[in-house]
């Protein structure tokens, strides 16, 4: 993975390079692009609920919709959506491919509040190791930190790229970074290469923090200052250390609960006083006195306290408001006592009594489990992982309206269920509300838990084209062009005298171990007092590239309007050829007629290339979604490396999505122009579809020469009312929070 790297731009064209500016030269609309039409969003809100059933600590399969009831209150609902999550089975080993509904998500959480400084090493450690070792590659994971100064911190969102996962693990404990990442959804930390530097620091750090007793320690690391503290000032501090930890806690829950699916919250920590939840009643507490020893609070009414004897109602009830957020959001605990994890194996004496109390109410209070040794974590997340390998995602749509924001408690029962078998599902989840009430963290972890994972959705009409060409330095260039459709982005446009529609949009090349190789983030602030009428009429067309080595990728693409929430999601499949290994051809490309979208391109980065779309010495735009006609020839591009000497003919066949033949038209190939050593060989061609009935296809054309094949390549298109614009996707509104 490069370094990653973003951008805004705040014109309404955006900047382009000479090369690109001829290619991009405005001209009329044409009729088609005037006539071009997207499905509209809808207000349609659909709950998902993920549900696992257990028998004997294996689940239960071969169950279907017709096995299940499900009550939104007490009102009995319509099943509108089933789909089976099958981690076990092969196809969910490519880490893109489970929809997150039934993904697994591990939020990796290490309390810096009431955990030694030695047992964070210990805690990392263990984490790393359960990372490596205990995961699956369709697994989730993110990294966050609890601190008494600053709260709750997400230093990783989720992502199944184990490197960075390892990365934010190597700098736990940093108390100053090299900046802001670079990426903006947090899930991309640093380049490869970083790592033992990183390593090394973060152990320093920490080895720092456990021999210091200056500021942060009194600040942060709150725990052995509180077991030698006079004992009464002691306990009111750590009710409100309590306090401010179950606050903290209970607004992370809500930042969570946005996110679908079960998160299970692997909490690294040594644990609160259990005390003060159940008091010390009939024990001996002694107050420290001095020199002159102590008095027994216990035999002196003076000193006795109701909360000391019974434990404190406020640290109670904090703790259970706490616990229900979590419960609410779908959200469990496995607790590890980090004080069996310490590094070296060391322990530290006088520790604080009842520690593992507080870990084992919080874990058996969100349905989890407390684990008191890395032995122990491994082999229960190992159950975990045993009992959550299979989930049935079932959907329903509530017939009223919710207040935004409200709460509605859900049930799932099923029928003629086998004795013994038990349904673990969320106990509820939250009426949506609407996007410019969200926080920002909120956008954040929606924008991200929808580009890791599950299909193509979103309002926003889109396509997507990536195509990667040779490039110095053993990395191949791949230009990525977005058409956006300008109806259904203007959709919830803002308002006011000089309105500007900010624009995000997010790629990320996933290779086939979840790994993101790279990266692009650019902001858009589109001046609507002059571009509105062109976006509305043809759309946005925006060029960027990404930087990758040769591989399998999804390139997962979300375009977002920054103002009302609606988005576009597109996952596309691309090949990242080996140039060196013999004949390439890249897919198939169709030049489109100038003028048709607003363009806009990439703040310039990384390496500078020449504009590899090139035809007789001129630059064309290709279609990210060629609309064709039937039996009328267009203009084709054919670009490959190593074709071979000599002239060169080609083959045209038309598949349906589902790879069965449809035809196969007309290739002609009018001029070759020669890459030289290094540069690619471009083909002039031209083609011609068969007789097609309206629908989505596949172009596969083969090149060969005197020598044979010279490669093959394939490439979707679409004819009749399908071609009218690139697609939105199944439109929906995004699911009920949890």
């Amino acid at each position: 993975m490069r370094n990653g790297r973003n951008g805004r731009i705040w014109t309404g064209l955006g900047r382009l390079g000479a090369p690109l500016a001829l290619a991009l030269a405005c001209g009329a609309p044409t009729a088609a692009a005037l006539a071009q039409t997207f499905a509209g969003a809808t207000d349609v809100v659909e709950v998902e609920v993920p549900v696992q059933v257990v028998k004997d600590g294996q689940p239960v399969r071969g169950l279907t919709a017709a096995d299940f009831e499900v009550y939104d209150g007490r009102k009995k609902q319509a099943i509108t959506g089933f789909h089976v999550v099958d981690l076990a089975a092969p196809a969910a080993a490519r880490a893109a491919a489970v929809p997150l509904a039934g993904r697994r998500q591990f939020l990796l959480l290490f309390d810096l509040a009431f955990s030694d400084p030695k047992s964070v090493v210990g805690a990392r450690d263990a984490a790393r190791d359960l990372v490596i070792k205990g995961l699956r590659p369709g697994d989730l994971v993110g990294v966050a930190t609890y601190s008494a100064a600053r709260g709750p911190q997400i230093v990783l969102g989720f992502t199944s790229d184990r490197r960075q996962v390892d990365s934010a693990l190597e700098t736990l404990g940093l108390t100053s970074g090299s900046g802001q990442p670079s990426d903006p959804l947090r899930l991309v930390l640093a380049p490869p290469g970083k790592g033992a530097d990183q390593r090394q620091l973060a152990g320093r750090s920490l080895e720092a923090d456990a021999a210091s007793t200056g500021a942060l320690l009194t600040r942060d690391i709150l725990g052995p200052q509180l077991a030698e503290m006079n004992k009464e000032t002691g306990r009111s501090d750590q009710k409100a250390a309590v306090t401010a930890l179950t606050r903290s806690y209970s607004d992370l829950a809500r930042l969570l609960g946005a996110m679908p699916g079960r998160k299970q919250i692997v909490y690294f920590s040594e644990g609160f006083d259990g005390s003060l939840l159940t008091g010390n009643a009939g024990t001996s507490s002694l107050i420290s006195g001095g020199e002159g020893g102590g008095r027994d609070v216990t035999s002196d009414p003076a000193l006795a306290s109701t909360d000391e004897s019974f434990g404190s109602t406020r640290s109670v009830n904090d703790v259970e408001r706490m616990l229900e957020e979590l419960r609410r959001a779908d959200c469990v605990i496995q607790a590890v006592d980090t004080g069996g994890l310490r590094a070296g194996g060391e322990q530290r004496g006088g520790a604080r009594v009842g520690g593992k109390d507080s870990l084992l109410t919080m874990a058996k209070g969100t349905g989890g489990e407390l684990y008191q040794s890395s032995n122990d974590l491994a082999a229960g997340v190992g159950a975990i992982l045993e009992r959550t390998s299979l989930t049935y995602v079932l959907s329903f749509q509530p017939e009223k309206a919710k207040t935004a924001g409200e709460y509605r408690k859900i049930k799932v029962e099923l029928k003629g269920a086998a004795r013994g078998a038990r349904l673990a599902y969320r106990s509820g989840y939250y009426a949506p509300r609407p996007y410019p009430q969200l926080n920002p963290l909120e956008k954040l972890f929606e924008a991200s838990s929808r580009l890791m994972g599950g299909a193509e959705s979103g309002s926003i009409g889109s396509a997507v084209l990536a195509a990667p060409f040779r490039a110095p330095g053993g990395l191949a260039w791949v230009p990525v062009l977005i058409e956006v459709d300008g109806p259904t982005l203007l959709a919830g446009k803002p308002q006011g005298p000089q309105p500007v529609l900010p624009v995000e949009i997010y790629v990320y090349a996933l290779d086939a171990a979840g790994a993101i190789q790279d990266f692009l983030f650019q902001q858009l602030g589109m001046d609507l007092a002059k571009v509105e009428p062109a976006i509305r009429q043809t759309g946005l067309k925006f060029f960027g590239h990404l930087e990758l080595p040769a591989g399998e990728y999804s390139v997962r693409t979300l375009v977002r309007n920054g103002t009302s929430g609606a988005f576009s999601l597109r996952v596309s499949p691309l090949t990242v050829p080996d140039f060196a290994a013999g004949p390439v051809l890249l897919p198939p490309l169709f030049p489109e007629p100038a003028g048709r979208w607003l363009m806009t391109r990439e703040s310039p980065r990384g390496a500078q290339v020449p504009y590899p779309f090139m035809a007789k010495q001129q630059p064309y735009i290709p279609a990210s979604r060629p609309a064709l006609a039937e039996g009328r020839e267009v203009p084709l591009a054919l670009v490959g490396y190593n074709l071979g000497p000599g002239s060169l003919k080609a083959e045209a066949q038309v598949l349906t999505l589902d790879g069965k033949e449809a035809g196969t038209g007309g290739v002609r190939v009018l001029e070759r122009e020669s890459g030289g050593g290094s540069g690619p060989d471009r083909l002039s061609a031209a083609f011609t579809p068969p007789r097609l009935a309206p629908g989505e296809y596949v172009l596969r054309v083969t090149v060969s020469g005197e020598a044979g094949s010279a490669g093959a390549s394939s490439a979707p298109f679409v004819v009749g009312a399908a071609s009218a614009a690139p697609p939105a996707a199944p439109p929906a509104s995004p699911p009920a929070s949890q």
